[in-house]
């Protein structure tokens, strides 16, 4: 027995390690590409539905576009009913490995023809420099999977000699169903439904199980593929959530759908192999895979809005801070998508800090102002602690600068933040007469850097900033000289006069942390924009 298991065992694990090594190296070497592919081209159902199966195809992992995906959903970069369109297409798009396996994985013994691809992407892997190290991860990922695939043939061989698995039973909607849910718990096992799906294409092959037996398993691994998904966004946000729930409850309909019609399907199957489309073997499973999923792409397409809806109101918003709503754990593993959310609730924090100095301006404000500056406090210390813990990828210089940025413009809404806590115990009146002098260019700042964030054009307003912000600090200088000489024309006490120099340097270095606040974030921008293409 052990000669069958053995070689069963084994050739799964290299199946696996081969399935992971490529998937890491293709996502490592095309994942920014693949991520910006996913945020650009996702305007119609349709046109995120393509994104999402040649994402998957590229990456060849339905999990590592289901993780970036809810990265996006909960940093904002997409709308959910984009997220469903990919989500659709990434089912469709984890059909691919199977036809690679069905018609070439096990039909020529590419186990002994690879071996040579494993060597060299190893040697790529230690000597190489840049793109060249992920590349021969991939490569020895890609031979490794089909000499485990080969080592799996051979002890389901063996397998199938020793256990009669077709004593599975097969008569019957309960049947498939018990049948299906062993393909479930596999891929929830093995946590990859393209190794169940392999597994299960190797014992049809061998002819361990029979074809109805193999459709059902199909079917729950297509249902199991969403468990990691799933399990990510434990406790996530509910944008995170919902995207998983939209993920499982389409594979998970599409798959009872199939078993109930799986006479249908496979009578389908059965007709274009006598056209001979197919060949009576692992194609066909492979084809069975596709149809069924198709079938529920052509069922939910067409209604991705209301279905985004639904699964809206089966979650609906939780209560909390909107500043940080977005900052899901799940994101820290993919730098760029966890830095886009935190640039956007740096940018969203602070034009909720230029709202309080606005209505200070202007003498608004004043009874919520203390519970406003306090959340803006506590925020901000979550986004901190976010951006501390985004794990960078070694020696990439973009995300370091784009973390960099954040940290330098954080460090300056925290003295901001400060400087308006002071200004509002102190009770200052800035519509007083004295102050008079520092009204136009700070109003001017606020207009440019609220214009600059909404717009997403700070580095078109960063000039006029920093000419506002020193035309501020010099008049600021000259009246707190004239106040501290009593030259000044307002009448004063000398508490007056100290509160007027204090106030004078307050409102200079407030004008000062915006404009630096506003350098910082078009930093971040343009970190982005020198490798996008």
């Amino acid at each position: 027995m052990q000669d069958a298991l053995f070689p069963f065992v084994g050739g799964l694990g290299l199946f696996l390690i081969g399935m992971m090594l490529l998937s890491d190296g293709l996502v490592a070497f095309g994942g920014d590409l693949m991520k910006r592919a996913l945020a650009r081209f996702t305007g119609t159902p349709f046109k995120a539905f393509v994104s999402g199966a040649l994402a998957t195809v590229v990456a060849q992992s339905s999990t590592a576009t289901t993780v970036t995906l809810i990265g996006f959903v909960s940093a904002g970069l997409i709308t959910f009913s984009q997220a469903i369109g990919v989500l659709i297409g990434a089912s469709l798009g984890n059909t691919a490995t199977g036809w690679v396996v069905a018609t070439l994985g096990l039909k020529v013994n590419l186990g002994f023809y690879t071996l040579p691809l494993i060597g060299i992407g190893a040697l790529l892997k230690l000597m190489g420099r840049g793109r060249a190290k992920p590349l021969g991860l991939a490569m020895a990922g890609f031979g490794l999977m089909f000499v485990g695939l080969s080592t799996l043939q051979e002890g389901m061989r063996g397998l199938a000699a020793g256990v009669d698995l077709a004593r599975l039973p097969t008569a019957g909607h309960g049947a498939r169903l018990l049948i299906m849910l062993i393909g479930l718990a596999m891929t929830a096992i093995l946590q990859s439904s393209t190794a169940a799906i392999a597994t299960t294409l190797t014992a049809l092959h061998t002819q361990a199980i029979n074809m109805d037996q193999a459709a059902a398993l199909v079917v729950g691994a297509a249902i199991g593929t969403t468990l990691t998904g799933a399990l990510v966004t434990i406790g996530g946000t509910v944008h995170a959530k919902r995207t998983a729930l939209a993920y499982i409850l389409f594979n998970a309909a599409a798959g009872l759908l199939a078993i109930a019609l799986l006479p249908v399907f496979l009578a389908a199957i059965d007709w274009l192999g006598r056209l001979r489309w197919l060949n009576a073997d692992a194609t066909s499973l492979a084809a069975f895979h596709t149809l069924f999923i198709g079938v529920g792409v052509a069922l939910f397409l067409p209604w991705v809005h209301p279905f985004a809806r639904l699964v809206e109101r089966l979650l609906p918003d939780e209560p909390g801070d909107a500043l940080t709503a977005r900052l899901d754990d799940s994101m820290l593993s993919i730098p760029s998508v966890a830095l886009e959310a935190s640039a956007r609730a740096l940018e969203q924090i602070t034009l909720r800090l230029l709202d309080v100095y606005g209505d200070m301006l202007a003498g608004h404000g004043a009874d919520t102002r203390h519970a406003r500056l306090s959340h803006a406090g506590q925020a901000l210390d979550e986004i901190y602690q976010f951006v501390g813990r985004i794990e960078l990828p070694a020696k990439d210089a973009r995300t370091g600068e784009q973390r960099l940025a954040q940290l330098h413009a954080l460090d300056h809404l925290m003295r901001f933040r400060t400087r308006l806590t002071d200004l509002s115990q102190a009770a200052v009146d800035l519509t007083e007469p004295g102050y008079g002098w520092a009204l136009d260019h700070s109003r001017q700042i606020l207009a440019l850097a609220r214009q600059g964030i909404e717009t997403q054009a700070l580095s078109a307003h960063l000039e006029a900033l920093e000419q506002h912000a020193t035309a501020l600090t010099g008049v600021s200088r000259e009246v707190r000289n004239d106040v501290l000489q009593g030259t000044v024309a307002v009448p004063h006490s000398a508490a007056h006069a100290l509160k007027l120099s204090d106030t004078a340097r307050w409102l200079e270095r407030t004008g000062h942390h915006i404009a630096r606040i506003c350098h910082h974030l078009a930093q971040g921008h343009q970190a982005v924009a020198r490798t996008t293409p």
